[in-house]
């Protein structure tokens, strides 16, 4: 499950001046799917090949966790430290881009004996672009430098952002004042009434969140505002019975750990 924080602080910072929403790329589903770090079933997260199964599978976005180096490449890595998922130790800011080049990925499945690179972000657009959309969680990285790049590989429209902090959303709208951001409701949302409130003054392009914040009444009231709401299923007892309950509540946009089971599931329902 995302973090979730309390944005109103900075909303009186840029609300006039964001009145406009973002919408997301045109959707190429009428139910949308966002492989959390990939399709990491198969491969481990964050890879190109759990990228490119996501590909294969026909999901809508590949959600990619943006970390910066030391000399100011761009990574995707979950963690901020190499540790969990690679042959090395270390922070990914105090590394460098050719330090981090040499690492090896490993996968969890102990028959596989492949290894594989911590993606760029250079090579995650080359592999993506016009072949699916690309959900940035923006964990430590500079907006302005990372939309330059999006710019230069055509794929500023194929993206949104994941914000994760005031001063992202803060420079996320001075960087690039149309790329659609998302965000997590707080704490103190608990109703339509709440949702209301937090909408109206973070004015947000979308929703994220757990699918278990949210009241079938909260839904509609989004589904209404045309507010897209594309929450995070990702669990342990992820699966079919869980599903269906996310879809009673009116969804038509979940972030999974299962994309190709979900793809198949959907399919199935007369969804996809």
């Amino acid at each position: 499950m995302r973090k979730l924080f309390v944005l109103f602080i900075a909303f009186s910072i840029w609300q006039n001046a964001n009145a406009q929403l973002n919408p997301p790329p045109a959707a190429r589903h009428k139910f949308i799917l966002i492989a959390h770090r990939g399709d990491h079933v198969i491969y481990p997260e964050n890879t190109l090949a759990a990228y490119a199964e996501a590909i294969k599978n026909d999901v809508d976005y590949v959600e990619i966790d943006l970390r910066t180096t030391k000399d100011g490449g761009l990574v995707s890595m979950h963690d901020a430290t190499v540790n969990r998922m690679t042959n090395g130790k270390g922070a990914v800011k105090d590394m460098t881009l050719d330090e981090i080049k040499q690492l090896k990925v490993r996968s969890n499945d102990s028959t596989n004996n492949k290894t594989y690179d911590v993606p760029t972000f250079e090579q995650i657009l080359t592999l993506c672009k016009d072949k699916i959309y690309i959900y940035i969680d923006f964990k430590q990285a500079d907006p302005a430098v990372t939309y330059a790049m999006l710019k230069k590989y055509g794929m500023e429209k194929q993206v949104l952002v994941y914000i994760n902090g005031i001063q992202q959303l803060i420079d996320w709208k001075k960087a690039a004042p149309n790329m659609p951001l998302m965000l997590s409701m707080p704490n103190s949302v608990k109703d339509v009434e709440s949702m209301k409130t937090f909408i109206n003054q973070a004015k947000p392009d979308l929703l994220d969140g757990s699918w278990k914040e949210y009241s079938r009444d909260m839904v509609s009231v989004t589904r209404d505002m045309n507010l897209p709401a594309w929450p995070d299923i990702q669990s342990k007892d992820e699966g079919a019975q869980v599903w269906d309950e996310a879809i009673a509540k009116g969804f038509m946009g979940l972030q999974t750990d299962h994309p190709a089971n979900l793809v198949k599931y959907l399919k199935e329902k007369g969804l996809r």
